[in-house]
């Protein structure tokens, strides 16, 4: 990466929390290019896939370090295939532009038997964009999260809240001590298409200018 050029991993607070959507809308806000390590399962519309199609002609996406057939945790879907995930399998590709990486799952999802997502974000020494989505729990996940980014001390750049949040979690989430992060709010899209992402992230431009 060259100077003044910013890597941001993007993780969620559990599966299933629209990591992927906010990963287009980061990728727009920055005009940034777009990397999923590993894809697992889904190969025929992959996460990369759907990114492409969400963000403008002038965004790159690269090609995926590892891809797995078997819908499940990196390590589990790579046993599958009788093959292990090394960490210098996930070389972050070579680029002159801002890059948002793409992880799988939460902190804690095994990439093999004794590395997860957590050791690799570290051992990268980027910041992270954490992805929160309104749910029974998700106030346990959320502050779980954040303290085990405070502990590794891996900087949270943005904390994001991903749809509709109820206020009083959104409170107690928030009064957490400590949180440094950047609040972003990207709302739910009745239509999910290339002006629905463009539109939020030119939101966040008006509300946060343009990132560095």
């Amino acid at each position: 990466m060259t100077p003044n050029r910013t890597t941001l991993f993007v993780t969620g607070i559990g599966t299933d929390v629209g990591k992927t959507v906010c990963s287009a809308v980061l990728t727009e806000w920055y005009q940034a290019d777009y990397w999923k390590p590993v894809q697992a399962g889904t190969l025929s519309h992959s996460d990369r896939k759907t990114v492409s199609g969400l963000t403008g002609p002038d965004i790159v996406t690269h090609p995926e370090a590892v891809r797995l057939k078997l819908a499940a945790s990196p390590h589990k879907a790579a046993r599958k295939e009788q093959r292990c995930i090394a960490a210098g399998d996930l070389v972050p590709p070579e680029t002159q532009n801002h890059l948002i990486i793409e992880g799988a799952g939460g902190l804690y999802v095994p990439i093999n038997e004794q590395f997860c997502v957590i050791d690799w974000v570290e051992s990268l020494g980027v910041p992270v964009a954490l992805v929160a989505r309104n749910y029974l729990g998700c106030i346990n996940h959320t502050l779980l999260s954040i303290q085990a980014l405070k502990q590794r001390s891996i900087p949270l750049k943005y904390l994001i809240f991903n749809g509709p949040f109820d206020e009083d979690t959104r409170r107690v989430i928030l009064s957490y001590p400590d949180i440094q992060a950047t609040v972003l709010d990207i709302p739910d899209f009745k239509t999910l298409n290339p002006p629905s992402i463009a539109r939020a992230a030119r939101r966040l431009r008006r509300e946060h200018g343009n990132p560095v």
